[in-house]
């Protein structure tokens, strides 16, 4: 039996990279600062990143790796795997005049963004903040990827999945739950922004655990949902139907014009198969959302104000 090291093990996708191992017969340790549940025949190692564990594993998968430090402390135990896995993000990308997803511009890609697309420079400045996140997660691939050891970088997209934090779907699903009778979309919903299940980066490192090697790969869904479709698979998931307002005060969570698409052709030529596409891999976010509700962020879910503008008929039916 193979054994698997996902540290971070305790999170959206260390969890769900833990769940599509066992499935598929790994023995899986996870690590975590605290006490947490952990899937089904995992083993909890409960350590900081100061004190990871020792030995060889077959595979080990980082999904808490944000700066050049981090990748120094792991580091060892991913010279010493058959294979190694970092997470790190799409986040990392910058179009022709420099800009990324978190930069005040946002960027303008033009077209499905390759792993060759340029990238931020290294940076070791505050990585949780959003001029230091794409710089620190740069800084720890090059890393990684300059040692020599087996390590493929995956960077996915908005990622969903249960325990997802911020709960993206949350922003339709409340709406769904609470039989609002319209939705706003802006740009009539034409937006984009790639979606990444869990599930489907789970399988794609299962895929790289069977084919050792340094490389990049972009981690994303078979398909690129744009919010109008996003809002009808939640909407349809709830029970329910509304009409679809196009309005400039509608930007949910994918709204991204001109839309961000992961090419995703390099993981497939690898082997990747997704689990599935968006609507069918959502329903576990859904079903998490239904029995754990999140307390609603802030600004979400002001329905005043959207029936004010939909009153005044500042926007128009689809």
């Amino acid at each position: 039996m193979r054994h698997a090291l996902v540290i971070g093990g305790t999170g959206m996708i260390g969890g769900a990279v833990a769940r599509h191992l066992i499935g598929a017969g790994w023995q899986v340790t996870v690590t975590g600062r605290r006490p947490r549940p952990v899937p089904d025949g995992a083993a909890l190692l409960l350590a900081d990143r100061s004190a990871l564990p020792t030995g060889a594993y077959d595979l080990v998968v980082d999904c808490a790796c944000y700066t050049a430090e981090h990748a120094r402390q792991v580091l060892p135990l991913m010279r010493d795997a058959g294979s190694a896995v970092m997470i790190s993000s799409k986040a990392v990308y910058v179009d022709a005049a420099g800009n990324h997803v978190n930069s005040p511009e946002p960027p303008r890609f033009d077209g499905p963004v390759t792993e060759d697309q340029p990238t931020l420079p290294p940076g070791d400045m505050d990585y949780d903040s959003a001029e230091g996140y794409g710089p620190n997660k740069v800084a720890a691939e090059r890393l990684l990827l300059d040692s020599g050891a087996p390590v493929t970088v995956l960077r996915p997209s908005k990622v969903h999945g249960p325990g997802s934090n911020p709960p993206r779907t949350w922003w339709f699903l409340k709406r769904a739950l609470d039989r609002r009778p319209y939705v706003l979309l802006a740009d009539g919903g034409r937006g984009a922004d790639h979606t990444s299940a869990a599930a489907n980066i789970a399988a794609l490192v299962e895929c790289v655990a069977d084919h050792p090697g340094r490389r990049i790969l972009n981690a994303a869904d078979p398909d690129a949902p744009d919010g109008l479709t996003v809002s009808r698979v939640i909407a349809g998931l709830a029970g329910h139907t509304w009409e679809e307002i196009d309005d400039e005060t509608g930007r949910h969570p994918w709204h991204r014009v001109p839309p961000i698409v992961l090419d995703m052709t390099a993981a497939t030529a690898l082997g990747y198969r997704p689990i599935g596409d968006f609507a069918a891999t959502v329903v576990q976010e859904v079903d998490w959302l239904l029995r754990n509700r999140p307390e609603d962020p802030e600004g979400w879910f002001d329905y005043p104000a959207e029936d004010a503008r939909v009153r005044s008929g500042s926007g128009s039916a689809r």
